[in-house]
C-alpha cells in the first residue's frame, strides 16, 4: 500500500510531520494493527520518499505519544495499551489522599437514540445520525464518585450491547480497541462546576443540589476522529481532579 504525502498535509507542514500524519493514516486504516511491527525504518523511509532522519523524527514523536513501542534489536510495534498504563494515563480522578484505584463500574443506562445537537458538534456527526447513550456509575475505595453518561457513534460501533457492556472484563478504552479496533490516542476535557440533580444525587447518594465537578471529555482516535464524547460528574467531598501531566498533542 503506497501513500503520497501530499494528500495528507497542507502544504507548508514540516516534512516529519506529514510523514507522522501518513503512518497514523496507514494505522487508522488498519494498515498495522495493535502488536505488530511496522516496516523498518529503511523501507518507510523509501515508501514515503523521506530521508532516514526525516522518518526516524516521526517515529519518535509517534513514540513518545504512546502510539508506538520502539523494542531494542526487535523493532517498532503499534502499542498494545497496557490495562495500569492505559488507564491512569485518561483517568484523572483520585482520592485526596492521592490513592490510586481502579473503580468498580455498574452500568445504569443504555439506549439507541438520535444524537442531540451537542453530541452532533463534538463527534461531527451528521444530521439524524444514531448515536448510543449510556451512564455508568463509578466507584472508589468503595465510595460512589463519579457518574459518567458517554456518547458513542452508531456507525462506529455498530452492534454495542448492555449486555457486551455489563460483560466487559477490561477498562472501556481497552474494550473499544478489543472490541471495535478503536484505539484511543487523546483527549480532550473541559472542566466547570455543577450541582446534583435527582438522578445524579440518588446515584451518588448525596442531595439534590449538591455541588459536584463536571468534567466534558472528548476521546480522540488516529487522525483527530472524535470517538467518544463523555460527560463526568464528580463528588469532590474526598476526591480531586489531577490534571494532565503530559500534552497528547
Amino acid at each position: 500500500m503506497s501513500t503520497n504525502l501530499s494528500h495528507l498535509s497542507p502544504s507548508g507542514t514540516p516534512l516529519y510531520q506529514q510523514v507522522k500524519r501518513a503512518v497514523l493514516a496507514a494505522l487508522a486504516t488498519g494498515e498495522w494493527k495493535q502488536g505488530e511491527a511496522i516496516p523498518p525504518e529503511k523501507l518507510l523511509a523509501e515508501r514515503f520518499a523521506v530521508s532516514i532522519g526525516t522518518l526516524r523524527k516521526a517515529i519518535d514523536e509517534l513514540a513518545a505519544e504512546n502510539i508506538l513501542i520502539r523494542h531494542q534489536g526487535r523493532g517498532t510495534f503499534v502499542a498494545i495499551h497496557a490495562h495500569n498504563q492505559h488507564f491512569f494515563k485518561f483517568f484523572r480522578i483520585v482520592r485526596q489522599d492521592d490513592a490510586k484505584t481502579y473503580p468498580t463500574t455498574v452500568l445504569q443506562r443504555f439506549r439507541r437514540v438520535r444524537a442531540s445537537e451537542e453530541a452532533r458538534e463534538k463527534l461531527l456527526l451528521g444530521p439524524g445520525a444514531y448515536v448510543f447513550e449510556f451512564v455508568n456509575l463509578l466507584s472508589l475505595h468503595g465510595d460512589r464518585v463519579i457518574v459518567d453518561t458517554i456518547t458513542l457513534p452508531e456507525a462506529l460501533f455498530s452492534g454495542l450491547s448492555k449486555e457486551q457492556l455489563r460483560q466487559r472484563s477490561s477498562t472501556l478504552y481497552s474494550f473499544y480497541q478489543e472490541m471495535f479496533g478503536i484505539n484511543v490516542i487523546a483527549t480532550a476535557e473541559r472542566v466547570r462546576v455543577t450541582t446534583a440533580d435527582a438522578d445524579h444525587a440518588a446515584w451518588l447518594d448525596i442531595a439534590d443540589g449538591d455541588p459536584l465537578l463536571e468534567v466534558r471529555r472528548v476521546a480522540y482516535s488516529f487522525h483527530q476522529l472524535p470517538i467518544e464524547w463523555r460527560i463526568s460528574r464528580v463528588n469532590t467531598e474526598r476526591y480531586e481532579y489531577i490534571g494532565q501531566e503530559h500534552a497528547n498533542g
